[in-house]
């Protein structure tokens, strides 16, 4: 019997959305794998998708890069606010723009993924467990305290030191200190709460072992 969802994903709201892999599996192995996800996660954000991912990259260079500019020019489904993936999980904090934006959003990027995954590793069957967890954000306090969560999500599980974590590229991180050019997350609104830049990477940093104590802020992030 399918699970059911308690939560409706509403328009103009923001949600924290985590999944994943099946079994607790690795999903994300090496450097490639990433930055493929990363990829699907910059073309799938938008409406009107004209074609699969799979397809535009098979495209010669030119026509590839025209389709990939008109669609990054497009309207969005969703508005990334902060993600970050993890060897066998990730974390999105999405506002939801068009109906059903989220359940699409995360549907397409799990379902090409899975796919370049398993014709790489000549597997079958799906990767990631099938019903992603999703919490509402409430206030702005939570959407802050949730994206230093997010953003300390490599430190807090010992993928990195703790020294490490602003070079960590598989996360929105490098976008708000404006060490990435990778324009997959929209920072403004988060940002805005803090004075500068440098206020809030102090807010993240200096609550590193804060961090590390998941339990604590269970609460604010999952169901």
């Amino acid at each position: 019997m399918a699970t059911l969802r308690k939560l409706v994903f509403r328009e103009g709201e923001i949600y924290h959305i985590f999944n994943r892999g099946i079994e607790r599996r690795t999903t994300f192995t090496e450097k490639r794998e990433f930055e493929r996800m990363q990829k699907l996660v910059k073309f799938y954000r938008h409406k009107d998708i004209p074609v699969r991912f799979s397809q535009v990259i098979q495209q010669p260079e030119e026509i590839r890069e025209k389709l990939l500019a008109a669609l990054y020019k497009s309207e969005r489904a969703v508005d990334i606010l902060s993600y970050c993936l993890m060897p066998n999980h990730f974390h999105f904090m999405l506002k939801q723009n068009t109906d059903k934006g989220i359940s699409s959003f995360i549907s397409n990027i799990t379902n090409a993924y899975t796919k370049y995954f398993n014709t790489k590793y000549e597997r079958t069957g799906p990767l990631f467990e099938g019903v992603f967890k999703a919490v509402h954000i409430e206030s702005d306090e939570q959407l802050v305290h949730v994206s230093r969560y997010i953003h300390l999500n490599p430190v807090a599980s010992g993928v990195i030191p703790d020294d490490k974590l602003e070079s960590y590229q598989w996360s929105s991180y490098p976008e708000y200190l404006s060490l990435s050019n990778l324009e997959i997350s929209q920072t403004d609104l988060i940002l805005s709460m803090f004075k500068t830049i440098k206020a809030y990477q102090e807010f993240v940093n200096n609550q590193i072992d804060y961090g590390k104590q998941l339990e604590a802020i269970k609460h604010l992030t999952f169901e």
